[in-house]
């Protein structure tokens, strides 16, 4: 396997380090959520949707991952091409605008998240409001996703 092809498959696992980033932004989302479904077992399904924000950046990960994955033929079954190193370091610079904003933004949705939770606590009939805070964040994290990807088809193989 060259050096080439070997970077591409490092951008594959950056692109999917995105996921720890949701693990911890929907952990800290669901600290909160179980406090206020201590309280008031009745928000569970208002505190779940805010505590499941948090875990689309780890999917935008896995989404380049595979697209990564499938481009090199690591997938697929039309075996691995040879890249060279160009390509390789190429399709890591792609992959890391969702790495790295799909780590931090995950994080900071879960806060945010966490703080709409709170929201839902005292006053339910605002669960909008606190999705819409949250969602904010999302936008970050869906540019980034847009950024991986088109400069993953820029790259000709």
């Amino acid at each position: 396997m060259s050096i080439g092809t070997m970077l591409a498959i490092l951008g594959a696992s950056l692109a999917a380090i995105a996921g720890i980033g949701s693990a911890i932004g929907v952990g800290i989302a669901g600290e909160a959520a179980a406090g206020v479904v201590a309280e008031d077992p009745k928000k569970f399904g208002q505190t779940l949707i805010m505590q499941a924000l948090p875990g689309t950046q780890g999917i935008y990960g896995l989404l380049i991952a595979f697209i990564i994955m499938l481009k090199i033929g690591l997938m697929g079954g039309s075996g691995i091409l040879d890249l060279t190193v160009a390509q390789g370091a190429a399709i890591l610079a792609a992959a890391a605008p969702i790495g790295i904003v799909g780590v931090f933004s995950a994080i900071a949705q879960g806060k945010a998240a966490a703080a709409g939770i709170m929201l839902i606590a005292r006053k339910p009939e605002e669960l909008a409001k606190g999705m819409i805070y949250a969602a904010m964040v999302e936008t970050y994290a869906v540019l980034a996703l847009l950024v991986s990807f088109l400069m993953l088809n820029a790259i000709g193989l």
